[in-house]
Protein backbone atom coordinates (compact mmCIF):
# COMPACT_ATOMS: atom_id res chain seq x y z
CA UNK A 1 0.00 0.00 0.00
CA UNK A 2 1.66 3.66 -1.09
CA UNK A 3 1.32 6.29 1.97
CA UNK A 4 -1.64 8.15 0.79
CA UNK A 5 -3.51 4.75 0.50
CA UNK A 6 -2.53 3.82 4.35
CA UNK A 7 -3.36 7.35 5.60
CA UNK A 8 -6.88 7.23 3.96
CA UNK A 9 -7.48 3.88 5.45
CA UNK A 10 -6.57 5.12 8.53
CA UNK A 11 -9.15 8.11 8.24
CA UNK A 12 -11.69 6.28 6.97
CA UNK A 13 -11.36 3.77 10.14
CA UNK A 14 -11.45 6.38 11.99
CA UNK A 15 -14.42 7.94 10.70
CA UNK A 16 -16.18 4.40 11.33
CA UNK A 17 -15.15 4.65 14.73
CA UNK A 18 -16.21 7.50 15.44
CA UNK A 19 -20.08 6.73 14.65
CA UNK A 20 -19.39 3.71 16.67
CA UNK A 21 -18.24 5.81 20.29
CA UNK A 22 -17.51 9.18 21.13
CA UNK A 23 -14.36 10.69 20.40
CA UNK A 24 -12.33 10.49 23.32
CA UNK A 25 -13.22 6.81 23.79
CA UNK A 26 -11.46 6.25 20.58
CA UNK A 27 -7.71 5.19 20.60
CA UNK A 28 -4.75 4.00 18.26
CA UNK A 29 -5.05 0.59 19.01
CA UNK A 30 -8.84 0.80 18.56
CA UNK A 31 -7.69 2.59 14.90
CA UNK A 32 -4.37 0.08 14.14
CA UNK A 33 -7.16 -2.82 15.04
CA UNK A 34 -9.50 -2.38 13.15
CA UNK A 35 -7.51 -0.54 10.17
CA UNK A 36 -5.35 -4.34 10.59
CA UNK A 37 -2.29 -2.33 11.07
CA UNK A 38 -0.22 -2.38 13.93
CA UNK A 39 0.52 1.10 16.21
CA UNK A 40 3.58 1.32 14.87
CA UNK A 41 2.09 1.73 11.17
CA UNK A 42 -0.19 4.66 12.63
CA UNK A 43 2.90 6.12 14.28
CA UNK A 44 4.78 6.40 10.86
CA UNK A 45 1.70 8.15 9.32
CA UNK A 46 0.74 10.71 12.44
CA UNK A 47 1.84 11.70 15.48
CA UNK A 48 -1.49 11.28 17.35
CA UNK A 49 -5.17 11.32 16.73
CA UNK A 50 -5.23 14.91 16.86
CA UNK A 51 -2.58 15.09 13.44
CA UNK A 52 -4.82 12.25 12.26
CA UNK A 53 -7.48 14.40 12.45
CA UNK A 54 -5.70 17.75 10.92
CA UNK A 55 -4.59 15.77 8.41
CA UNK A 56 -8.20 14.16 7.64
CA UNK A 57 -9.10 18.23 7.13
CA UNK A 58 -6.50 19.39 5.02
CA UNK A 59 -6.76 16.22 2.65
CA UNK A 60 -10.77 16.91 2.40
CA UNK A 61 -10.17 20.36 1.41
CA UNK A 62 -7.68 19.40 -0.87
CA UNK A 63 -10.66 17.20 -2.68
CA UNK A 64 -13.03 19.56 -1.89
CA UNK A 65 -11.04 22.78 -3.92
CA UNK A 66 -10.61 20.48 -6.78
CA UNK A 67 -14.47 19.11 -7.00
CA UNK A 68 -15.57 22.92 -6.45
CA UNK A 69 -14.30 23.75 -9.92
CA UNK A 70 -17.29 21.54 -11.36
CA UNK A 71 -19.37 24.10 -9.85
CA UNK A 72 -19.69 27.64 -12.27
CA UNK A 73 -21.66 29.65 -9.33
CA UNK A 74 -20.39 30.66 -5.89
CA UNK A 75 -23.36 30.21 -4.11
CA UNK A 76 -23.34 26.46 -5.69
CA UNK A 77 -19.46 26.10 -4.26
CA UNK A 78 -21.17 27.04 -0.80
CA UNK A 79 -24.08 25.08 -0.89
CA UNK A 80 -21.79 21.81 -1.37
CA UNK A 81 -19.29 23.17 1.68
CA UNK A 82 -22.34 22.75 3.64
CA UNK A 83 -23.56 19.36 2.42
CA UNK A 84 -20.21 17.89 2.59
CA UNK A 85 -19.74 19.74 6.56
CA UNK A 86 -23.71 17.99 6.87
CA UNK A 87 -22.71 14.56 5.57
CA UNK A 88 -19.47 14.54 7.89
CA UNK A 89 -21.61 15.73 10.60
CA UNK A 90 -19.68 13.50 13.48
CA UNK A 91 -16.20 14.55 12.25
CA UNK A 92 -17.32 18.58 11.95
CA UNK A 93 -19.01 18.33 15.64
CA UNK A 94 -16.21 16.35 17.19
CA UNK A 95 -13.13 18.45 15.44
CA UNK A 96 -15.34 21.56 16.95
CA UNK A 97 -15.86 20.03 20.58
CA UNK A 98 -13.07 17.57 21.06
CA UNK A 99 -9.75 18.51 19.16
CA UNK A 100 -9.87 22.44 18.13
CA UNK A 101 -11.71 24.63 16.33
CA UNK A 102 -9.05 26.10 14.92
CA UNK A 103 -8.29 22.81 13.12
CA UNK A 104 -11.98 23.61 11.39
CA UNK A 105 -11.50 27.41 10.74
CA UNK A 106 -8.29 27.24 9.32
CA UNK A 107 -9.46 24.98 6.81
CA UNK A 108 -12.71 26.35 5.93
CA UNK A 109 -10.72 29.50 5.37
CA UNK A 110 -8.83 28.00 3.10
CA UNK A 111 -11.60 26.86 1.39
CA UNK A 112 -13.76 29.33 1.06
CA UNK A 113 -10.69 32.19 0.42
CA UNK A 114 -10.37 31.33 -3.55
CA UNK A 115 -13.97 31.14 -4.08
CA UNK A 116 -14.73 34.37 -2.59
CA UNK A 117 -11.24 35.82 -4.16
CA UNK A 118 -12.34 34.43 -7.79
CA UNK A 119 -15.84 36.36 -7.32
CA UNK A 120 -14.70 39.66 -6.65
CA UNK A 121 -11.91 39.57 -9.16
CA UNK A 122 -15.38 38.95 -11.70
CA UNK A 123 -17.01 41.10 -10.39
CA UNK A 124 -14.43 43.92 -10.11
CA UNK A 125 -13.19 43.73 -14.05
CA UNK A 126 -13.34 47.15 -15.79
CA UNK A 127 -13.43 48.82 -12.26
CA UNK A 128 -10.16 50.20 -10.76
CA UNK A 129 -10.11 48.23 -7.51
CA UNK A 130 -6.66 47.54 -6.22
CA UNK A 131 -5.11 44.55 -6.11
CA UNK A 132 -5.15 44.89 -1.48
CA UNK A 133 -8.77 46.21 -1.39
CA UNK A 134 -9.63 43.04 -3.22
CA UNK A 135 -8.08 41.36 -0.59
CA UNK A 136 -9.45 43.12 2.34
CA UNK A 137 -13.17 42.04 0.64
CA UNK A 138 -12.25 38.91 0.03
CA UNK A 139 -11.25 37.93 3.91
CA UNK A 140 -14.25 40.45 4.51
CA UNK A 141 -16.84 38.07 3.46
CA UNK A 142 -14.28 34.55 4.19
CA UNK A 143 -14.29 36.07 7.81
CA UNK A 144 -18.05 36.69 7.87
CA UNK A 145 -18.96 33.03 6.19
CA UNK A 146 -16.70 31.26 8.51
CA UNK A 147 -18.12 32.57 11.54
CA UNK A 148 -21.28 31.63 10.30
CA UNK A 149 -20.72 28.45 9.25
CA UNK A 150 -18.78 27.60 12.66
CA UNK A 151 -21.58 29.39 14.88
CA UNK A 152 -24.25 27.29 12.57
CA UNK A 153 -22.03 24.14 13.90
CA UNK A 154 -21.64 25.54 17.72
CA UNK A 155 -25.83 24.99 17.87
CA UNK A 156 -25.71 21.50 16.48
CA UNK A 157 -25.99 22.07 12.47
Amino acid sequence: MSSLTTKRAIAYTFKVLLKEKPFNKITINDIASECDINRQTFYYHFQDIKDLVEWICIDEVDKLLTEKENYEKWEDKFLMIFKIMEEERILVKNIYHSVSVEVLRNNLYRLVYPIIYNEIVEKSKGKNLREEDKKFITNFYKFSFVAIVLDWVDKGM
